[in-house]
C-alpha cells in the first residue's frame, strides 16, 4: 500500500512541477504578446497573446485537480474549456472591430514575436507530452499546448503574407483561425470531460 501510495505522490509532484513550469511560460509569453501585438497592431499577436492567457489559466486549474478525485479533477477540465470558449469570444469581438475600423500591423514584430512564442510552446509540449495520460485535466493542457504551436506557426507565415502583399487581411485570417482552434479546443476539453464523467459514474 505504501508503495502504491509513494507511486501516486511521485507522478503528482511531477505533473505540479511540470505545470508550474507551463504556468510561468504562458504568463510571460502572455505579456509580451499582448505588449508586441499592441505595438504591432497585430489581430494574429493579440489572438496568440489572449491564448497564452487561456492557457496559463488552465494550466492554474490544472494545477488545482493534480491530486484530487476523478470528480475534481473533470471539474476543472470543464472549467478549462469553458475558459478557452470565453477567450476565443473575446478574441472574435476585436477580430471584427478591427474588420471595420482597420490595422496596420507591423510583419517584422509579429515575425520576432512569434519565434520566441513558438520555443516557449514547443518547450511546453514537450514538457507536457510525457503526462498527457495522466487524466482528462492533463489532456487538456496538452491540447492546447498543441494548438500553440500550430498557432504560432500560423502567425509567422501570416507576417509573411503581410509583407508579400501589403494587405493586413492576412494578420486578420489567422487571428481568425487561432479563435477557431481556440473554440474547438475549448468544445474538444468539454466534450473529453463529459466522456469521463460518465465513465467514472459506472
Amino acid at each position: 500500500m505504501s508503495s502504491c501510495n509513494c507511486e501516486f505522490e511521485a507522478r503528482d509532484a511531477q505533473q505540479t512541477r511540470v505545470l508550474r513550469i507551463l504556468l510561468i511560460i504562458n504568463a510571460a509569453m502572455f505579456v509580451a504578446e499582448m505588449i508586441v501585438g499592441i505595438l504591432a497592431d497585430s489581430t494574429g499577436v493579440l489572438a496568440d497573446s489572449l491564448d497564452m492567457l487561456a492557457d496559463a489559466l488552465v494550466y492554474s486549474v490544472g494545477l488545482y485537480a493534480v491530486g484530487k478525485a476523478d470528480a475534481a479533477k473533470v471539474m476543472a477540465a470543464r472549467l478549462s474549456g469553458f475558459l478557452q470558449i470565453t477567450i476565443a469570444l473575446a478574441m472574435l469581438t476585436d477580430i471584427l472591430r478591427r474588420v471595420f475600423t482597420g490595422s496596420e500591423p507591423v510583419s517584422w514584430l509579429m515575425v520576432a514575436v512569434s519565434m520566441a512564442a513558438l520555443v516557449a510552446n514547443m518547450t511546453c509540449l514537450r514538457l507536457i507530452s510525457r503526462h498527457r495520460d495522466g487524466g482528462v485535466h492533463m489532456r487538456a493542457s496538452w491540447l492546447f499546448s498543441h494548438n500553440d504551436v500550430l498557432a504560432n506557426l500560423g502567425v509567422i507565415s501570416a507576417a509573411v503574407l503581410v509583407t508579400l502583399t501589403g494587405s493586413r487581411w492576412p494578420d486578420l485570417a489567422i487571428g481568425l483561425l487561432i479563435t477557431i482552434i481556440v473554440l474547438r479546443g475549448g468544445f474538444s476539453i468539454l466534450k473529453d470531460a463529459k466522456a469521463e464523467s460518465a465513465k467514472t459514474s459506472h
